[in-house]
């Protein structure tokens, strides 16, 4: 399944403030913890939750969240489909970006380990 240039852009524009607070009902409903997601989105992009507080304060886009990420580099290591999406068949950087963070954020909410949410490379 293809993206859109105006799926692109709509998800370019999307507040992460808004999408947050549904990330935190998704893992608390099935017995995570807001600890753990934390985990997840430092994991991922290197923001602490200090740093995450100031973003969702400021109503960034999930183009400036990106954009101020340091992605792990292990990121590219997550795969399978989210939203009707292989993630690694997503040709527009940002959307598989943001693919990335809903798939760890449903990997957690369905119970599987740290651990294994926090990808290594396929050598260690």
């Amino acid at each position: 399944m293809k993206t859109t240039p105006e799926h692109n852009e709509r998800i370019a524009k999307m507040t992460f403030s808004s999408v947050y607070p549904h990330y935190i009902t998704k893992v608390e409903r099935k017995g995570r913890t807001k600890e753990e997601l934390l985990q997840v989105i430092e994991w991922l992009t290197s923001f602490d939750e200090k740093k995450l507080q100031k973003l969702i304060d400021e109503e960034s886009t999930f183009e400036t969240f990106f954009k101020k990420a340091k992605l792990n580099p292990n990121a590219q290591f997550i795969s399978g489909v989210i939203c009707g999406y292989r993630i690694e068949e997503i040709e527009n950087t940002l959307t598989r970006q943001v693919r990335y963070l809903d798939k760890l954020v449903d990997e957690l909410a369905k119970g599987k380990k740290l651990e294994k949410i926090l990808r290594k490379s396929p050598s260690s």
